[in-house]
């Protein structure tokens, strides 16, 4: 059985859309249209490409830490309320985003079964 994450999905398809160009000096730019400042630049089209996915990656969890509107990307609205349940209590994302505390954020997303889900408290 495979599991899909909406955060995951959403990068894959941001990072589809993604414009390359070679610059005069040889390296390379990227950036993704839709994704506003989601820019990178790097000696070789691979590293601007994992540049821009790290940066993509950065941009998302700012953005929805700060409550921006984030762009709708082949029907993937991150704008919509998820709910996720902690202790069989429903919890948003706005609440995790400010109690996570130093744990990875994209495990959050990844992981949702883990003890980490488990051992968080909200305040």
């Amino acid at each position: 059985m495979s599991v899909n994450y909406i955060l995951s999905q959403y990068i894959d398809e941001a990072m589809s859309q993604a414009v390359y160009d070679k610059l005069e000096d040889g390296t390379f730019v990227g950036r993704i249209p839709s994704c506003k400042g989601v820019i990178a630049f790097a000696s070789t089209l691979r590293q601007c490409e994992n540049e821009l996915h790290s940066t993509l990656e950065d941009w998302i969890l700012v953005g929805l830490k700060l409550g921006h509107a984030m762009p709708v990307i082949n029907n993937i609205n991150l704008n919509e309320e998820p709910i996720r349940e902690l202790g069989g209590h429903p919890v948003s994302v706005e609440i995790l985003l400010k109690n996570c505390g130093d744990w990875d954020l994209m495990d959050l997303f990844r992981e949702p079964d883990t003890s980490l889900w488990s051992s968080m408290t909200i305040a």
